[in-house]
């Protein structure tokens, strides 16, 4: 009975084992999805940030943060270079109408739009060191010669193919650039296909010449070397093509994948927890289940043990008269196993008050220790205040007798040297007395006073100066024969006229400082009005340049009466500024000169206004932006304008403000 229940209890250790194997496994394998889970989660955070900055500033698609860092140093260091080093190249380049082509472009010359382009070595180590400035140090450094013309590719050395090759669908306005990716990237020699099938059939069955590399829609290359045909998938990191100008879709695309990737990583979280629940739950059963069956097996073993000790005694005592039966026997087992129950219940709580006494002998012992040594912190501190003590009593005997001797040489030297002094004081004081009694009778101590006094003088000095007086007494009494009285009057008269030209002279001061301080106050509003309104027709000038795209600066010089414009157009990404508008085309120069026409405009307060031949030199788009925002603004204005063109205003509609009029074609 008891090795039935061993058994049942080992097939049940066997079944748990194999659960829990099994648990552990799908734990494996669930904390595996949530890691794949969690980097998909992260690249997609980190694509949808490079996204948003591509939508704020299309630069950082080709380098993020780091590029505009360098572009920023090469501002700085841009006397340096023999010639304003191109890039990135990504930044200059633009898709032709059709962004169905944007994720094939990025597989075929993806590595070249983050490149910079210099036109010597030595441009190229100062660019190398601007990019360690700005600590961009996988920089892809290109040296292409500036002065080479466009490059013009005939016809008859390009793929005979009806597809796009990849230099077709882009657009640049820097012959460099397309010189670069036609020499460097072999972009006239790589074909653009639809799909899979499409490029299997140009790339492997017609031997196209000067066909380089075929590239899918999706991602796919295909090329032929010899007799070896290569098809390779699509990078998985690249998901759209950093030249596609749909951003805020992509964002979309991003998010909704992002909320969702976001959901299964809960969820597999969620997941795993409760498998790792059931998996500690299977354990702890398991380890109960094994201590039950260890248990069992111990209680089966002394049950065997004692029927083989039964049996071997029964073989070897004589055989007694009356035969014990089999019922007694098993009764004889079964008290035996109860015994031996009670005897391990009695021995496991004995071993737990066992425990229990240990663990608070062990308490206990860490207390006394503590007690010791709390005991022994205290024992030093009253050693060390007792040290104190002592040394504070010996100072104070040391203190005591150096007061009883002090107090000795006091009394024996120092009290009659005092008592001589004090009388000698006194004696010194009385002739004091009697000295300026007698002084008093000669010279009173009020005219003293008024001549300021003879304090620290002895009678040698006093008889020196009286003397000098007598002469310059004598002196001026020979120079003016006026009385004293007389020249004590005139001295009054002139300290009255003194007086009063003073207290004019101080309000005379107070308005010349109340005028200063108003001046001063004025000349600041006047500067601050002045530096207003420079800063206003920049925004407004710089508000109607933005219209086509193009970003400009008015620089207003008040001391030196000069006035300059700055302009900088959109494909010039070097950060070089058109300081004169005669470095510019005579459209946009004619556009140029309109915004700053408006801006000044807006600023000035006029009944009407009339403008002639605002157009000239500009292209068609100029042209329309250019009407478009005149009439816009005078529209908005609500002034009356007259604006005179030679050219087709039919593209104006004529509203309840706005009337045409259109001369007459002059006669042959």
């Amino acid at each position: 009975m008891a090795q039935n229940v061993v058994s049942r209890l080992q097939e049940e250790e066997n079944e748990l084992s194999e659960r829990l194997s099994r648990a552990r496994d799908a734990l494996k394998d669930l904390g595996n999805e949530v890691k794949d889970n969690e980097r998909k989660y992260n690249g997609l955070c980190s694509q949808l940030h490079a996204l948003k900055q591509q939508r704020t500033n299309k630069v950082t698609a080709f380098g993020g943060q780091k590029v505009l860092s360098l572009l920023q140093v090469i501002e700085t260091h841009q006397r340096k270079f023999k010639s304003p080093p191109i890039g990135p190249i990504g930044a200059h380049v633009s898709l032709v109408n059709n962004e169905i082509w944007a994720l094939a472009v990025e597989c075929a010359i993806g590595r070249l739009l983050d490149a910079f382009i210099v036109t010597d070595h030595k441009d190229s180590l100062v660019l190398r060191a601007c990019a360690r400035e700005a600590n961009y140090f996988n920089l892809q450094i290109i040296i292409y010669d500036f002065s080479r013309p466009r490059l013009n590719i005939p016809s008859h050395l390009l793929p005979s193919t009806c597809h796009p090759t990849t230099i077709s669908v882009l657009h640049t306005e820097i012959p460099t650039i397309w010189n670069v990716l036609v020499d460097m990237g072999g972009a006239e020699r790589q074909v653009l296909v639809q799909n899979y099938d499409m490029g299997k059939n140009v790339a492997f069955e017609p031997r196209i010449q000067h066909l380089k590399e075929v590239f899918t829609s999706d991602g796919f290359r295909m090329f032929c070397r010899g007799s070896v045909q290569t098809t390779l998938p699509p990078n998985k990191r690249i998901r759209n093509g950093r030249l596609c100008s749909s951003i805020e879709n992509q964002i979309q695309d991003l998010e909704n994948e992002l909320k969702i990737v976001q959901e299964l990583l809960k969820d597999g979280k969620l997941r795993k927890r409760n498998v790792e629940i059931a998996s500690q739950n299977l354990e702890a059963e398991l380890q109960n289940l094994k201590r039950r069956r260890i248990g069992e097996e111990r209680v089966f073993r002394s049950k065997q043990l004692a029927w083989k000790d039964m049996n071997s005694s029964k073989i070897v005592e004589p055989a007694p008269g009356p035969t014990t039966s089999m019922e007694e026997t098993q009764r004889e087992i079964i008290q035996v196993q109860e015994d031996i129950k009670s005897k391990e219940l009695i021995l496991e709580q004995v071993l737990l008050r066992m425990n229990m006494v240990e663990a608070k002998a062990s308490d206990l012992k860490r207390s006394f220790e503590n007690l010791c040594d709390s005991a022994n912190v205290e024992i030093d501190g009253i050693e060390g205040a007792e040290r104190e003590l002592l040394q504070t009593e010996q100072e104070i005997h040391a203190a005591e007798a150096e007061k009883a001797h002090y107090d000795r040489v006091m009394q024996n030297k120092v009290l009659h040297d005092i008592t001589e002094a004090e009388s000698c004081l006194k004696e010194l004081q009385h002739n004091r007395e009697e000295s300026f009694r007698k002084a008093s009778i000669i010279c009173p101590e009020s005219e003293m006073v008024s001549f300021e006094g003879c304090v620290g003088s002895n009678p040698e000095q006093l008889s020196a100066k009286l003397q000098r007086l007598s002469q310059r007494l004598l002196q001026e009494t020979r120079r003016f024969t006026e009385s004293i009285d007389d020249l004590r009057l005139l001295h009054d008269n002139k300290q009255l006229k003194i007086a009063k030209r003073q207290r004019t002279y101080a309000s005379f001061r107070e308005k010349l400082e109340a005028c200063e301080k108003a001046l001063e106050l004025r000349w600041n509003k006047f500067h601050r009005n002045a530096n207003l309104l420079k800063r206003e027709l920049t925004w407004k000038f710089n508000g109607h340049l933005m219209k086509k795209g193009i970003t400009g600066k008015i620089m207003v010089d008040y001391e030196r009466k000069i006035l300059s414009v700055e302009v900088k157009m959109p494909q010039d990404a070097s950060g070089n500024n058109v300081r004169d508008t005669r470095g510019l085309s005579g459209g946009e120069r004619s556009f140029s000169t309109l915004c700053f026409a408006l801006a000044l405009h807006d600023m000035i307060e006029a009944p009407f206004r009339s403008m002639d031949e605002f157009d000239v030199f500009m292209d068609a788009v100029s042209r329309k932006i250019s009407l478009d925002a005149l009439v816009e603004f005078a529209t908005n204005q609500g002034s009356q304008w007259i604006i005179v063109t030679p050219h087709d205003i039919s593209m104006v509609k004529t509203g309840e403000r706005i009337r045409k009029q259109q001369m007459a074609a002059p006669r042959s």
